[in-house]
């Protein structure tokens, strides 16, 4: 055995005085006393599961001067965040197996967190080939970053099919583009929430759960009130909802920092997502990880781009309700690690035997706040500065400690991950 880490674990939904025995960067025993040379040993101080972010976009390659999977891991570890799952809107767009093992390179040799790699639907594509390769696919069904807008799901009949056969997770950005006035001139929040209304999310997820009876589908980013009970009575679909849906809305003074897809919506919005996913009805809270620079986001609102970084910022927010008692932690590691690990079948996201050794240390009494300045994703800033938090004191990631009061400390390399 390699090593032992002591703490209070939280283990079957309560804390429990355990060690966890680690060897090979898995969990091989959970016990009160394990005998080992090697052990750390971190007193009261409460042992998590680390956060699985399935929604990222390290921008890695094409848009590196926003992004990279050196810098986005980094950031994802300070935040608890030891896997995450790249969505194929890069230059060039992930929807070819040797644009695949592009960006598959670009990451074994830059992150610092496991990865998955999402493929882009397109008519067309490999389906079976790229499955082999991938943790899910992704459907843009509304414009956005990148070029892989598929404006009417006619034309990927074939491609909907092989993806149901398969077996793999198809995401899907639910917004109609046939709904949305892209003529619009924005100037601020509540008209890109005008250009993009409710309808659209919902048409958008009524369309797909039409096209795609026979897939796993997953609806990304839920924004819209609306969509909350279709998401839900749906048996072969699951959903996220990302913490900016949860915690801003268009009032929030920040101007384009605040301009994503789905945009924010209304106060009502917010409120109803907050109580389903307080309620446990969400699957998985993604951050949506959508960086651009500071410049890029000081245009005027029209030409701004979407988009705001989250990896970092996700898993402290949601501990810092947890420690305010708004939200309960089993809820929390419900969603950001048990599910995704479950739906996207990785042994990750519990402190069991048999599971990747993947673990946060943190001390709910020994509060933060977000700096947008202080934080290491390369874009350096956040829409949600100022909101005090719970950064981890500790983060391990297969066992190697990655990451301890604040400071860089492992050098392990993240390993794809590919689920079944």
């Amino acid at each position: 055995m390699d090593m032992v880490i002591e703490g209070d674990c939280y283990q079957q939904g309560e804390f429990k005085h355990l060690e966890i025995g680690i060897d090979n960067g898995k969990i091989v025993k959970v016990a009160k006393s394990i005998d080992c040379d090697k052990r750390m040993n971190f007193g009261s101080k409460k042992i998590l599961p680390a956060a699985i972010d399935p929604h990222v976009h390290f921008r890695d390659p094409g848009m590196t001067h926003k992004e990279d999977f050196r810098s986005g891991s980094i950031a994802a570890l300070h935040g608890g965040v030891t896997c995450v799952f790249d969505m194929p809107n890069t230059k060039p767009p992930t929807t070819s197996i040797d644009f695949l093992n592009e960006k598959r390179g670009i990451a074994l040799s830059r992150s610092h967190v496991d990865f998955g790699l999402f493929a882009g639907v397109q008519p067309g594509i490999d389906v079976e080939g790229l499955a082999e390769k991938v943790i899910g696919f992704k459907l843009y069904m509304a414009g956005t970053t990148g070029n892989l807008l598929v404006p009417s799901l006619r034309t990927i009949g074939s491609e909907l099919s092989r993806i149901a056969k398969c077996g793999k997770v198809l995401a899907v950005h639910a917004e109609d583009e046939s709904l949305r006035d892209k003529e619009r001139d924005e100037k601020n929040l509540h008209d890109h929430l005008a250009g993009r209304n409710n309808d659209c999310e919902t048409s958008a997820i009524r369309k797909i759960a039409d096209a795609a009876p026979d897939c796993r589908l997953h609806i990304c980013h839920v924004s819209a009130r609306e969509s909350i009970p279709l998401v839900f009575e749906q048996k072969n679909m699951t959903a996220e909802v990302s913490p900016h849906h949860l915690l801003l809305d268009r009032d929030r003074p920040i101007g384009s920092l605040g301009k994503v897809n789905p945009p924010l919506r209304t106060r009502a919005d917010r409120q109803a997502l907050y109580l389903a996913f307080k309620q446990g009805r969400f699957d998985m809270i993604a951050s949506d990880h959508a960086p651009h620079t500071m410049d890029e986001k000081s245009d005027d609102f029209q030409h701004a781009p979407c988009g705001m970084p989250g990896v970092e910022t996700m898993y402290p927010l949601m501990l810092q309700l947890v420690r305010e008692r708004h939200l309960a932690l089993a809820t929390v590691v419900r969603t950001m690690c048990e599910r995704p690990g479950e739906i996207f079948k990785i042994p990750k996201g519990k402190i069991e035997p048999g599971y990747d050794a993947d673990l946060v240390v943190v001390d709910f009494m020994e509060g933060s706040e977000i700096r947008g300045d202080r934080l290491l994703t390369k874009c350096g800033w956040s829409a949600f500065d100022g909101m005090s938090c719970i950064f981890p004191k500790a983060v391990f990631a297969g066992g190697e400690l990655m990451m301890e009061d604040g400071s860089q400390s492992g050098d392990r390399m993240g390993r794809e991950v590919i689920g079944r």
